[in-house]
């Protein structure tokens, strides 16, 4: 069961979860958790990367069948990535095992 899963992660900027949890919800995805976070970057990277890395962050946590993953992955890159003011990224990272969970509450037909 827990190889069919994948836990995405979204970084952005303090704000923008909201918009990370739209986005994956209209994808396919229930719900998430949410943590606040603090950014870490250098000068040199935002000069390298030509962004700016702010301090505050919010860390969200989205677990969902890995068929859906790609999916809700790039609607999540769409809405609040690196090129939008939530200056975030993302990425997802193969669950090895579950416990506790409901898989019918786990992931909602996508909505038209």
């Amino acid at each position: 069961m827990a190889k069919d899963y994948q836990l995405i992660i979204a970084i952005v900027n303090t704000g923008f979860s909201d918009l990370v949890m739209n986005a994956a919800r209209d994808n396919g995805a229930h719900g998430g958790t949410v943590a606040h976070a603090r950014g870490t970057g250098t000068k040199e990277i935002e000069r390298k990367y030509g962004i700016t890395i702010s301090e505050g962050k919010e860390m969200i946590m989205i677990l969902v069948k890995s068929e859906a993953a790609e999916r809700v992955l790039k609607a999540i890159n769409d809405a609040a990535g690196l090129q939008s003011p939530g200056k975030g990224i993302a990425f997802t990272l193969p669950v090895e095992s579950v416990a506790g969970l409901d898989e019918s509450k786990l992931i909602d037909p996508i909505k038209p």
